[in-house]
């Protein structure tokens, strides 16, 4: 599926991705800092839905959606690049996923941010109600997520 945003495209094609660049996106960001390319790649085969934003054939935006399809989505690895931010690639890409066929009739979409609660705010996200409830678990007692 794709569609046409300002001058961009947005495409869930899997085989479009250039997971060289991706792979330096995320290996650079906050959540992931020094991930694999080989994790990059595991993680994307193995989500429900995987976007990219792309200015002719330059890849600009990427974001993938961990889900069941049936009744919960978590929006992770969000990365727009810096020549094209602030030209709403970001909210194109969550609403792109949220309108997705595949992935209609949610309970609910998850996602955690450090620094871009307005643009998910435009696409319906509020903090949790309830965030007591909320437990996690990380394997790696250091603290930081494994990612070797």
């Amino acid at each position: 599926m794709t569609q046409e945003y300002d001058g961009y495209v947005l495409d869930d094609s899997l085989a479009r991705i250039d997971f060289e660049r991706v792979h330096g996106w995320l290996a650079s960001s906050y959540w992931s800092p020094g991930v694999t390319r080989e994790r990059v790649e595991r993680a994307a085969n193995n989500s429900s839905l995987v976007i990219g934003a792309y200015r002719g054939e330059t890849q600009i935006g990427y974001l993938r959606v961990v889900s069941d399809k049936t009744t919960f989505a978590w929006i992770c690895d969000v990365w727009v690049a810096e020549e094209a931010r602030g030209l709403g690639i970001g909210r194109s890409m969550v609403r792109f996923a949220q309108q997705h066929p595949d992935h209609q009739a949610l309970r609910r979409w998850i996602l955690a941010t450090k620094d871009a609660h307005d643009v998910y705010k435009e696409a319906g996200f509020e903090p949790l109600p309830a965030p007591d409830k909320w437990m996690i678990h990380i394997p790696n007692p250091g603290g930081q997520p494994n990612i070797e």
